[in-house]
């Protein structure tokens, strides 16, 4: 794993966008929580919604190709910034590059991901993370897209839910407030779930369906009084 992370840090665009990394002892930050619930939760199927350059996406996909289950991660990004996610095979290629073959690239916004076959035969996300454009608006469509097709005991994180402030990520002419936190205040008053915000990074919010099924025990019958 410290030979993969240090070649992930080659690209010094994979130290940015607020996920807490460093090079300097091959330390993923905020990639060690995504990492391991990929490995807790052992989901067959992961989505990613918006990535700079990967770094999400990259680590949730090598937890998934970790586990004994085989695991799929759908990524889904416009590639809006630049037209770094435009070329298939590049992306195809990029992903290969570190080992990757269980990620699948939507070049959509989740507003049209929603109108195609995949989506209409999703019925069991076990994990999901939101990053991509950051309202308050389309953080709340992102998950409002996927709520109903959550597996049980699903996890899903929200990045960059604990700064409110200006970006020109897309551009001068395209700048806009980031507004995440307000999307995170209105979810904490649902009944449905529980949040448990992570204050690193430009911070991560974990939420989970309440009541949503107990512990799962499977495997560890006789390993435990």
């Amino acid at each position: 794993m410290n030979e993969w992370i240090a070649r992930l840090f080659e690209d010094p665009a994979l130290l940015r966008m607020g996920h807490n990394q460093r090079a300097e002892d091959n330390n993923l930050g905020l990639g060690w929580l995504y990492y391991a619930l990929g490995r807790i939760v052992r989901p067959r199927i992961a989505v990613a919604i918006g990535s700079y350059r990967g770094f999400a996406p990259l680590v949730i996909a090598r937890a998934l190709r970790d586990n004994a289950e085989p695991g799929e991660l759908l990524f889904i990004d416009p590639s809006l910034v630049d037209d770094f996610w435009k070329d298939p095979a590049r992306v195809q290629a990029y992903f290969a590059a570190h080992g990757l073959e269980n990620v699948r690239h939507f070049p959509l916004k989740t507003q049209q991901f929603v109108d195609t076959e995949t989506y209409a035969d999703l019925d069991s996300v076990g994990l999901l993370f939101v990053d991509g454009l950051h309202t308050a608006e389309q953080a709340r469509f992102d998950f409002d897209a996927f709520r109903d097709r959550l597996a049980p005991r699903a996890i899903v994180l929200f990045h960059d839910s604990m700064v409110t402030r200006d970006s020109a990520l897309y551009g001068a002419d395209r700048s806009y407030r980031m507004t995440v936190p307000a999307a995170m205040e209105e979810l904490r008053r649902d009944p449905e779930f529980e949040l448990f915000d992570i204050p690193f990074g430009t911070g991560v919010t974990l939420l989970r369906r309440r009541g949503d099924s107990g512990p799962l025990l499977e495997g560890i019958e006789g390993r435990i009084k």
